[in-house]
């Protein structure tokens, strides 16, 4: 399967940020912490007319914060787990926002403990190059992963 391309405007996230250096399953932890303090951010997120938030992310930059990929074969890294907001939200102490620029994407749905391995080895096969991060969607409804491969920066 081909993944499906589409263009994003940049958009900003609120959530719980950490970094590869915090060890084994810190992206796990990260959302565990988000997930338990949703309701300090519940009010800023971006909401579908049914209420459900539209855009949940793990966001994903390197570490000069250029969202650019993750170095080292995509092995270190920060990761943000978090809701799509308004880009002048204030947020609470102890959360982080980041602005993820616009890029044209390929995007790719992926299940199972090895998505993104997947996910990478059929964007791969398409030959696309990679223009920045990778970022996470989650679908609020499914719960379903779809990951957006950046291949050009807009």
């Amino acid at each position: 399967m081909t993944g499906m391309r589409c263009k994003m405007a940049s958009f900003a996230v609120v959530g719980k940020e950490g970094s590869t250096r915090d060890g084994a399953g810190f992206v796990q932890a990260l959302w565990r912490e988000a997930n338990g303090a949703f309701d300090q951010i519940a009010h800023l997120a971006i909401r579908d007319e049914k209420g459900r938030p539209v855009g949940i992310w793990g966001a994903m930059t390197d570490f000069s914060r250029t969202f650019q990929p993750w170095e080292d074969d995509f092995s270190k890294g920060l990761y943000l787990a978090g809701v799509q907001c308004a880009p002048d939200a204030a947020i609470p102490a102890g959360w982080a926002k980041w602005m993820v620029p616009a890029f044209e994407y390929c995007c790719i749905r992926a299940q199972g403990s090895d998505a993104f391995k997947k996910a990478l080895a059929q964007f791969r096969a398409q030959g696309d190059g990679l223009a920045g991060a990778v970022q996470e969607f989650y679908d609020a409804q499914t719960g379903a992963c779809t990951f957006f491969f950046p291949i050009a920066r807009l």
